[in-house]
């Protein structure tokens, strides 16, 4: 019995299973490389299997589902919220680009009733916003609304509005013939220490020469000469060009545009200031340089 205990037995050797290196399927396109050693299998992408409607298709749709209806204030408000009921976020770039072709066409009324709605959902409370406002109230008439606006714009940005705010306010009332609200405007700019530009002092002389003020108006081209240089937009980058003047008959520098638009080209380059503000300042120091005005 002992004998059968100590007894030394080796297993049964079972014949090995061979693997048939042929067998293993070749089709590496089936196969999936971790550790980012290879091709990982593409699938369709679905979420970008249906076309995107960009801002500017966006911005015509709503133009054409506002532009035919009435002035009704419910009407036009009725359109705008079923316009944006289903997105997500608030569309505000297409609602100011939506503003842009609207000031293009001069739909005044149209702009008004946007603006106010927009405002009302607490979008787009911007600078920019106040001052398309400002301009559609303005040449629509609607005087009394504009100083409104203006005077609250005023009360609330006291040290930090920008200088398009007084030029437009001052042009408003050089257009109405109301010369006591524009020497309000400009003292509130010389308080503030705001420098007017080249269109606000033509304005303020053309005033004082027709009210028979010469003596204001030789201090005001004393204190705020004729600039030397201007700054205009060429592809996108601000650049400073010397002015030229016509020179009138007294020797002094006039202008050359009209009375009611003479402040069109400085207004637009400080709004464009105003609102792009990462545009870098291109100066030419030396005043012998060609005359950059021929790109434009």
């Amino acid at each position: 019995m002992w004998s059968r205990m100590f007894a030394l037995r080796f297993p049964q050797l079972y014949p090995a299973r061979t693997f048939n290196l042929c067998d293993v399927s070749r089709n590496f396109n089936s196969l999936v490389v971790c550790g980012a050693r290879g091709p990982r299998p593409r699938y369709p992408r679905v979420w970008k299997s249906q076309k995107r409607i960009g801002t500017i298709s966006k911005s015509q749709k709503l133009l054409s589902s506002i532009k035919g209806l009435s002035n009704v204030k419910e009407e036009v408000y009725g359109a705008l919220d079923s316009f944006v009921a289903w997105d997500l976020e608030f569309p505000l770039i297409v609602v100011k680009k939506t503003l842009k072709m609207l000031e293009a066409e001069k739909e005044w009324k149209r702009i008004i009733q946007v603006i106010k709605w927009m405002l009302s959902k607490g979008q787009g409370k911007t600078m920019g916003t106040y001052y398309t406002l400002l301009n559609a109230l303005a040449e629509d008439g609607r005087l009394d609304e504009a100083e409104e606006l203006w005077t609250r714009i005023f009360s609330r940005n006291l040290e930090s509005l920008p200088r398009v705010f007084f030029g437009k306010m001052i042009s408003i009332y050089y257009k109405h013939d109301m010369h006591e609200k524009m020497f309000e405007v400009f003292a509130d700019m010389e308080e503030l220490g705001v420098i007017p530009d080249k269109s606000i002092v033509v304005m303020m002389g053309n005033v004082f020469k027709k009210l028979g003020m010469q003596d204001k108006y030789e201090r005001l081209h004393k204190k705020y000469p004729p600039p030397k240089w201007e700054y205009r937009y060429i592809k996108g980058q601000r650049v400073r060009i010397k002015m030229k003047h016509l020179t009138g008959s007294d020797g002094e520098a006039e202008s050359n545009l009209p009375n009611h638009e003479s402040e069109s080209f400085s207004e637009q380059d400080d709004l464009q200031f105003m609102l792009h503000t990462h545009d870098h300042t291109v100066q030419l120091q030396d005043e012998e340089q060609p005359n950059l005005a021929q790109h434009q």
